[in-house]
């Protein structure tokens, strides 16, 4: 049985000084209420490895800006990842159920937008903005001669390029058509910023796919990793996507759900635990990239429209309309998702750290006569490893079927026109932005003075932590190309090792793989001597880095 012992030990201590002293009693308390014993951990190598990953997720969610958290996701690689590429025109078949997988979308398919736009009252607007728009239709399609209608033997374009280049001019004239004769009554519109092709790129991890083969064989080679040669593994996803047009808010828009309704199990996701090379997706080896079309520190950080083309469909010929409906969808979804994820990485959050409230967008897809409307509510961004399991969340997609605007343009007359067309489009244009709070709560992972790389004092090191940021974002190849195995190697020295005399300098040779080098791990640019600072002789011969 324990003693009990005093709370607190009272000691006095005696300081002295020359002839003068001092006493100070300082009060130490050595025993609390209740026992405090360290944390018990889990010393398994499977715990030891996820708190190894949970503190550098701590670690990039407390990096300070923007550029300095896409470096910090560049640094395990210095030649790039191997991501799996999702570009927005390029669909192969039965691609939908890994899209959904990917991106955790649980899709609603109707044939009127959410009942949260029936709240939007744009009956007035209609009647003179269908006269606009069909003025405008008949000048596209009757009133000048383009340049690829010019016969010329070196000039010739196939039906997709064909139906690109007249949805775009539909797509440019109804935007300003709309966007003129909707600004006096609803004043959010004044302060959009319109981007014409913007670049679109977003990268995050997804897991809960089985392994490649070569990550099972290596499970296998080792005693301590042979019962998890069928765990599944994280693949890094990079979307690729170029809209027609987008319209940007400086505030974000309204959720459709709430975030308890998001967490709604009913809302079923597919679950695709296959290699995504399976359904026709393919590989590359490139840097980590998230642009949703502007640079960090732009005023107007959220999308609220954008339009995408549907020219692609045309080269696929889906003979069954479901296919197509498919390939809408997963455009649809992968666009949107893309989209909002690049946005929220430029908001502080990473695929490692999850948004904090949820982001919505509006997706139109159309080639001028037919469209396909699509809002999408991003409510989280992590997806890989355990939380493909655990996180409740899930994102939603409400659809509608493809809807002509009209059926033909001839004689100088628009015949069939369709008015809810339209009205399903003013009202995406009349969706107000929630103006509430500070944009600052909207960047909780951000530093409070540092939010971007161009806040910093310091010039050189907003000058390299610029110049670094902008060459991960080229995705420009290194001065020197990335390691290869010569096929004669391949051949003579690791198939059928008939040179035991040569040395050994490669590195398969030396049991070494140079795809895990560390992005940080290069020599700095040597400083000449007459321009080094005024240092010491052997200090100074490298410039600083900054890496994060």
């Amino acid at each position: 049985m324990l003693a009990r012992v005093p709370k607190e030990i009272t000691r006095r201590l005696v300081l002295s000084v020359g002839r003068l002293s001092t006493a100070t009693e300082v009060i130490e308390t050595e025993y609390t209420e209740t026992p405090q014993y360290p944390p018990i951990l889990n010393l398994s190598p499977e715990k030891k490895l996820e708190r190894k990953k949970d503190a550098y997720y701590e670690e990039i969610k407390k990096v300070k800006t923007v550029e300095e958290k896409q470096i910090k996701l560049n640094m395990p690689r210095y030649y790039g990842f191997k991501c799996y590429m999702l570009e927005e025109e390029r669909i192969p078949y039965n691609n939908l159920a890994f899209t959904q997988h990917i991106t955790r979308t649980h899709i609603i398919h109707q044939n009127n937008l959410p009942s949260y736009y029936d709240t939007i009252n744009i009956d007035s607007s209609i009647p003179d903005i269908k006269e606009d728009i069909e003025e405008a239709l008949i000048l596209e399609h009757e009133g000048y001669m383009k340049s690829h209608e010019i016969k010329r033997e070196d000039f010739t374009l196939e039906k997709g390029e064909l139906e690109k280049i007249y949805s775009k001019n539909i797509i440019y004239q109804i935007n300003r058509i709309l966007l003129n004769s909707l600004n006096s009554n609803y004043p959010h519109i004044i302060n959009s910023q319109v981007d014409i092709e913007p670049r679109i790129e977003s990268f995050w991890y997804a897991g809960g796919m089985n392994p490649p083969n070569s990550v099972r064989k290596g499970r296998l080679g080792r005693e301590w990793t042979k019962h998890q040669e069928n765990d599944p593994v994280d693949r890094a996803m990079q979307y690729i996507g170029v809209p027609s047009l987008t319209v940007r808010s400086s505030f974000p828009l309204a959720p459709i759900i709430s975030s308890s309704e998001a967490e709604n199990p009913a809302l079923d996701v597919p679950f695709f635990q296959y290699d995504p090379r399976t359904v026709g997706t393919h590989c590359s080896y490139r840097r980590i990239t998230n642009i949703p079309g502007f640079w960090p520190g732009e005023s107007h950080q959220f999308g609220t429209i954008s339009y995408n083309l549907r020219g692609h469909l045309l080269e696929k010929q889906y003979k069954d309309p479901n296919y197509t409906r498919e390939a809408l969808h997963r455009q649809g979804i992968l666009g949107s998702f893309g989209w909002l994820n690049a946005q929220a990485n430029n908001l502080g959050f990473t695929t490692y750290n999850d948004i904090t409230y949820p982001l919505t967008t509006q997706c139109v897809i159309t080639n001028g006569k037919l469209w396909s409307f699509y809002v999408y509510q991003l409510n989280t961004i992590l997806i890989h490893s355990k939380h493909v399991h655990e996180n409740p969340k899930r994102n939603v997609c409400w659809s509608t079927d493809s809807i002509k605007l009209f059926d033909e343009v001839k004689d100088g007359k628009v015949i069939g026109f369709n008015e809810d067309v339209l009205k399903m489009l003013v009202k995406f244009y009349a969706n107000q932005p929630v103006v509430s709070g500070n944009l600052e709560d909207f960047r909780p992972f951000l530093s409070n003075k540092e939010k971007v790389v161009a806040d910093y004092e310091d010039p050189d090191k907003r000058k390299w932590l610029e110049k670094e940021f902008k060459f991960i974002v080229s995705n420009r190849p290194r001065h020197r190309l990335p390691y290869e195995i010569y096929h004669w190697e391949k051949i003579y020295k690791i198939d059928h090792k008939t040179r035991p005399m040569d040395k050994r300098s490669r590195p398969f040779e030396l049991f070494q793989n140079p795809w895990k080098r560390t992005y940080d791990n290069r020599q700095p640019p040597y400083i000449p001597r007459k321009l080094r600072p005024d240092l010491p002789r052997h200090k100074g011969r490298y410039a600083k880095e900054y890496f994060p």
